[in-house]
């Protein structure tokens, strides 16, 4: 998960994933290291974040997150 130190998303990103078990998180500091932050809008598209990969997946930001586990499709995407 790209992040920053202060972001309210990124914890509550954190805190879904927690919930459904998941119990490492490789978090990606983009304030620290600003080359990343420039990485991940190459590889992404997007300039906020969180932004969040599973299995290497890019998943997208919280909102997304969120909508897949409404939808019923994170637990799916975290068991492979």
């Amino acid at each position: 998960m790209y992040t920053t130190e202060v972001c309210p998303y990124c914890i509550r990103a954190e805190q879904l994933l927690q919930r459904k078990g998941v119990t490492e998180i490789e978090k990606i500091r983009v304030d620290l290291q600003p080359e990343l932050r420039l990485h991940m809008v190459e590889i992404t598209g997007r300039r906020t974040v969180p932004q969040i990969f599973i299995n290497e997946q890019h998943v997208g930001g919280f909102d997304d997150l969120a909508a897949l586990e409404q939808a019923g499709s994170l637990t799916a995407l975290l068991a492979n």
